[in-house]
């Protein structure tokens, strides 16, 4: 036998062994593919759910925090009288013009004016509602008239 007669099976054998061995790591890597793939979206979905949960959680917090700034006055920690407020939801939710329904009796001549801001559970004043309590207590508050030409 002449190594020709050799070698052309052994060439013939190896490249049948790289294409099978081809062939095979090929479908490992698309079942290891389909398998991570099916646990993707199986995550995809339980995360969406989650993500909606947390949606309707914030939500349901958010909706009970302008419920408790409607109904604030009717709470027994609203130490003005609930006439004398007037809701104006932003930046800050109320005005209250502390006296002002003993004015209209004509028992008092003064009033104090109040800017609050309801907060429900832990929230906290936002950078625009800081800067406004801070020009309040600088007394940066002001009155002005606008006239408005007639016929």
């Amino acid at each position: 036998m002449s190594f020709a007669e050799i070698l052309i099976p052994v060439i013939i054998s190896l490249v049948a062994g790289f294409a099978l061995g081809f062939l095979y790591v090929k479908a490992q890597i698309s079942a290891i593919e389909a398998r991570y793939r099916a646990e993707l979206e199986k995550w995809k979905m339980e995360a969406a759910g989650e993500i909606r949960r947390d949606s309707v959680n914030r939500s349901r917090s958010t909706l009970k925090g302008k419920i408790a700034e409607q109904m604030a006055p009717l709470l027994p920690e609203f130490t003005y009288n609930p006439a004398d407020a007037r809701f104006i939801g932003s930046p800050i939710d109320y005005v209250i013009f502390d006296g002002l329904t003993d004015v209209a009796d004509e028992k008092k001549s003064e009033i104090r004016i109040i800017f609050m801001d309801i907060k429900h559970g832990t929230g906290s004043l936002s950078r625009t509602q800081r800067v406004i309590r801070d020009a309040v207590r600088a007394h940066q508050v002001d009155w002005e008239t606008l006239r408005i030409p007639g016929k």
